[in-house]
């Protein structure tokens, strides 16, 4: 591990905390890929069964159309990530007159 890896970690506050794998983008992004891999697979190697949906292999596309969402929701989190804060202001509670988190 390198020094400055470990310095800007044992400083909090020099360094800005993303909310990284715990950002619900992420979790949306890797069900939705998780979900039309899957139906993408089954409208490739499945039975089709093009007379039910007027000839049209909706398991391709709706698996690809996932696919392309996923990847839209991926790069969003990953251009515009969530900065945590460091800290948590509470001077809204004490104007107030009742106890932090009520």
């Amino acid at each position: 591990m390198s020094s400055s890896t470990s310095t800007s970690a044992a400083r909090p506050g020099k360094g800005k905390h993303k909310a990284g794998a715990f950002d619900i983008r992420n979790f949306i992004g890797y069900l939705l890929g998780l979900y039309g891999l899957v139906l993408t697979l089954m409208g490739l190697f499945g039975d089709k069964e093009l007379d039910k949906t007027g000839g049209v292999n909706a398991n391709l596309w709706t698996g690809l159309a996932l696919l392309v969402v996923s990847c839209c929701f991926m790069a969003w989190a990953r251009l515009r990530p969530i900065v945590v804060p460091d800290h948590i202001d509470t001077d809204d509670a004490e104007d107030t007159g009742r106890p932090a988190g009520h």
